[in-house]
């Protein structure tokens, strides 16, 4: 937006031919400012700091801009030549102001402003001129960049000259230039603010204070700050932006009997949602999602097949606890290599958040092919055991160590697109903190999805409780592969919401080739050639997977019936109006949104309720990549999907439901928020 505002500008003035005035060699007049550069000294000795400043005198009505602009705007750039000896330093920025035009909120100058250079002397004695060539942009209804050419003359000597006329105007720019804070500051985010601490010591009669943060996307510009001031300490509460960086840096204006500014960059960590938590409460908190995440839809498949393992184990409760602390390490090994991977993305700046690799098409039909060839075993189609047990036994559906290892690997990839109850403050949390913290966090939770399989290996009469084996479970093998033909449908699906129709073929021919793989591979126990058929069809399958890079649906996700689609923007605009909004952070991949979306948001008496409310529904669809709605679900205090929040009416904070919803809930929050009659 802002590029398009200068663009606009530039083309008006250029137009219009209101960028006139006459160009001396230190001053430059237009129809709306006037630009002077001035020198607190034409001579300086060696060793000395000379003080430069472009001076620019507005009309009223016009305004120019601070580092950081704000909404629209630029700001104003100096290019030095200097004669040799003499260095120039960045500009120093006088404390801005807030400029508003219309919607946007503005960082800048009105009236005139005096922005200083320091130039370090350090060259022989002798005479010479200095040269800047400056642009700023001066804007009122319409902007108008501006530039000018200045020159001065500098001489170096043995002593310092006397102070020019303008030492005043630059003794008053440098008193005011924002200095390193005398007190401390200290910084929190939460879901929609930072809560800045400015601590003991605050300058005498401060009444008000205001933040100018460095950087886009760091706060909403035009939010509402709230200043409270309790003796010789306050807090400042200022609403974030669509990028808030881990980071918070900028300057701190206090109004007062004087205004001054303050430079901070403060470290601002996410508070975990709810309230103050400790590593204790959130290892407790994972510990319980993960036990949950057992009973999980996404979950069902891996459950299926473990299941299936147990009973095939009869009541030796040594082979019992063998297998369940084998599988405990799949599942702990399959979180920490997660959680690493996460990590290091994060710090390489991806936007990435949990259940981020089902974002990945490839990961998708990849999931999909397993579920159908794992499905295809259990129906007798092939037996995975006989033929490679060279290579390492079985993997999930046969008994053996590798196998309950790689059942409790394949348990973590297709539990990742879910969020159970205490598990999204959990990981918010988890992901704000060191990654020691980050990783102790995730093996809490591995070892509440591994909990159950150690209670029945562990705790005496469990095991005793498990039927024998026997002739039945051949029955029950071929019944327990359709939930497994289910999820790879269900993975189809996504990829159906991920990909364009050339990608969607790839798969269905991705899973073609895997199932006549299987097939080709039961018979080659027998027969040779069937074996190589198997291996061919096998590299078209994973030739046909390896394609669908780049084949993602390149327009935004339809929001469907009754929702629209989300932006940082539209619910700024939304509230500003004074609506509640109700956001719907899901994905396609996420069984447990999807079955809120159906038992919850898709009722008769949910949609009335919205309706009749003015309640604005917004569905971040999360099924691709998307940073901003990362951004967003990482100011909510949550990493991964279902998460839902409620903005009530006004400037209160985001109300998070929980993530099992149902239609009561969904309209009791509803009623809490203004929102409903």
């Amino acid at each position: 937006m802002r590029r398009l505002t200068v663009l606009l500008c530039v083309v008006l003035g250029a137009c219009a031919g209101l960028v006139t005035g006459a160009a001396a060699q230190n001053l430059v007049q237009s129809e709306q400012a006037e630009a002077r550069l001035i020198a607190e000294r034409t001579t300086v000795a060696s060793g000395e700091t000379l003080w430069l400043g472009l001076h620019i005198k507005m009309k009223k009505g016009w305004h120019t801009y601070w580092r950081t602009p704000g909404d629209s705007g630029l700001p104003t750039t100096i290019t030095w030549t200097l004669p040799a000896g003499l260095s120039a330093g960045a500009i120093q920025w006088p404390p801005p102001e807030r400029v508003p035009t219309g919607d946007l909120m503005n960082f800048g100058y009105e009236g005139e402003v005096t922005l200083l250079t320091p130039v370090k002397v350090e060259g022989a004695a002798g005479q010479g001129k200095i040269v800047a060539e400056a642009t700023w942009l001066v804007c009122a209804e319409v902007c108008i960049p501006e530039d000018g050419h200045f020159e001065l003359p500098v001489t170096i000597a043995a002593a310092g000259g006397p102070l020019t006329e303008d030492a005043a105007l630059i003794d008053a720019a440098r008193k005011s230039i924002p200095a390193k804070a005398s007190f401390p500051v200290t910084a929190t985010r939460e879901a929609e603010a930072y809560v800045i601490t400015l601590g003991s010591g605050l300058p005498a009669g401060v009444t008000s204070a205001a933040l100018f943060a460095d950087g886009d996307g760091v706060m909403n510009n035009a939010g509402l700050q709230e200043f409270k001031l309790a003796g010789d300490q306050a807090t400042l509460r200022v609403p974030v932006g669509a990028s808030p960086p881990q980071e918070l840096a900028g300057v701190v204006v206090l109004e007062g009997a004087t205004r001054t500014g303050v430079e901070i960059a403060v470290n601002a960590p996410l508070a975990a949602a709810g309230g103050d938590m400790t590593i204790v409460v959130a290892l407790v908190f994972a510990v319980l999602g993960g036990l949950i995440l057992n009973v999980m839809p996404c979950v069902l498949p891996v459950l299926v097949m473990k299941a299936l393992s147990v009973v095939s184990r009869g009541n030796s409760a040594a082979v019992l606890r063998r297998d369940a602390l084998i599988y405990t390490a799949g599942v702990m090994s399959a979180f920490t290599a997660l959680i690493v991977l996460l990590l290091i993305l994060r710090t390489a700046g991806s936007a990435v958040g949990w259940g981020f690799q089902l974002q990945s098409p490839i990961v998708v039909a990849v999931l999909a092919n397993v579920m159908l060839l794992l499905g295809l075993s259990l129906s007798g189609v092939f037996t995975i055991g006989n033929s490679i047990a060279g290579v390492g036994q079985e993997l999930t559906a046969k008994s053996g160590g590798w196998g309950s290892f790689f059942t409790g690997v394949l348990a973590v990839v297709v539990a990742t697109p879910c969020t159970a109850p205490f598990m999204g403050v959990a990981l918010g949390f988890a992901l704000t903190q060191s990654p020691i913290v980050a990783i102790a966090t995730f093996e809490g939770l591995a070892l509440g999805l591994a909990l159950p399989y150690l209670a029945i290996a562990f705790i005496p009469g469990f095991a005793k409780a498990l039927p024998r084996p026997g002739v039945w479970m051949e029955r029950v093998k071929q019944v327990l592969a359709f939930p497994l033909y289910g999820a790879a449908a269900w993975l189809l699906w996504v990829l159906t919401q991920q990909l364009d129709p050339s990608g969607v073929a790839l798969a269905l021919a991705s899973l073609l080739a895997v199932g006549f793989a299987a097939w080709s591979f039961g018979l080659g126990a027998t027969a040779r050639g069937w074996t190589v058929a198997a291996v061919v069809a096998a590299l078209i399958a994973a030739a046909s997977v390896a394609d669908l890079s780049g084949r993602t649906v390149t327009a935004a996700a339809q929001a469907g019936a009754g929702a629209e689609p989300y932006s940082a923007s539209r619910v700024a605009a939304l509230r500003a109006e004074g609506k509640p909004v109700l956001v719907n952070f899901t994905a396609a991949w996420c069984i447990t949104c999807l079955v809120n979306e159906r038992v919850a948001f898709s009722t008769d008496t949910v949609k009335k309720a919205m309706a009749t409310s003015g309640v604005a529904y917004l569905k971040a669809d999360w099924t691709n990549r998307n940073p901003e709605i990362t951004a967003a679900l990482h100011a909510l205090g949550r990493d991964g999907v279902p998460a839902y929040a409620l903005y009530p009416k006004g400037n209160g904070a985001a109300q998070l439901l929980p993530q099992v919803l149902t239609p009561t809930l969904v309209i009791d929050a509803l009623k809490g928020a203004g929102g409903a009659p």
